[in-house]
């Protein structure tokens, strides 16, 4: 079997059962975290257009599968935008349009997953997922819902678990969709015209796995300050409650 050059040659290693190749295809995807930019302009030059595919691919997975949220959303538009301004072939007005779709469908498909099972995972029969949440559940997306969806998209994580909530929620679809679409057109271009416009500066260039992962910090920042800020009022209420007195 030939070398593995590429990540797409990793469906070929596992495929094939040889423990050498599967480890060689396990690198190829831990570069999709460490050498981003690097592993896309080795797919452009070895695979050509093949690479839109495995950037749709990317982007449905991470939007569409609850359990795969790791994988790179913000870096991966970035990293699209700068690589378009090279002289490699990449396309930002083919790649930009497919990278939306995927982030649509993934939403779409999320959703509907959330929407089938959570009715019955909330039934009451497993212990951990208790009905009153599903209601709690349904009462947030009821009042913050098409918000709660467009700024979910900017936020790792969250981006991947807002539409299975949402589904589980009870959200109706007509009202998701329309904020799917509009978060996810801010997403998109925002991150694809700032990498197109600055990815290609010297200082960019030179550090570039340094600004992927302070795209990513800044994207988790969020999420990091309002888990700060629930843990302080929480500990705030307890400190705040009066001492019980014995035999109460």
């Amino acid at each position: 079997m030939p070398p593995i050059d590429s990540l797409p040659d990793l469906f070929a290693a596992v495929g094939a059962g040889d423990p050498n190749q599967g480890l060689g295809a396990a690198n190829e995807f831990l570069r999709l975290f460490n050498d981003l930019p690097g592993l896309l302009r080795e797919v452009m030059a070895q695979h050509g257009n093949a690479i839109y595919g495995l950037l749709f691919g990317i982007v449905f997975v991470e939007t569409g599968i609850v359990i795969m949220p790791f994988l790179p959303g913000d870096s991966l538009l970035f990293a699209v935008g700068a690589l378009s301004a090279e002289e490699i072939g990449l396309r930002l007005e083919v790649a930009a349009p497919l990278l939306w779709a995927a982030a649509i469908l993934g939403d779409s498909l999320n959703w509907a997953i959330g929407r089938r099972i959570g009715p019955a995972a909330f039934s009451g029969r497993l212990r951990l997922l208790n009905p009153r949440h599903l209601e709690k559940t349904r009462a947030f997306f009821d009042r913050h819902g098409s918000r709660a969806v467009v700024l979910a998209r900017f936020v790792p994580i969250v981006r991947t678990c807002a539409p299975f909530v949402a589904g589980v929620g009870a959200m109706r679809w007509r009202r998701f969709i329309v904020a799917s679409v509009i978060g996810t057109t801010l997403w998109v271009g925002f991150f694809c015209l700032v990498g197109r416009v600055f990815g290609n500066l010297p200082v960019v260039r030179r550090n570039f796995t340094v600004v992927i992962l302070a795209i990513i910090v800044l994207s988790v920042l969020p999420i990091a300050i309002e888990w700060w800020r629930s843990r302080r009022l929480t500990s705030t209420a307890r400190s705040s409650e009066p001492p019980r007195r014995e035999g109460q």
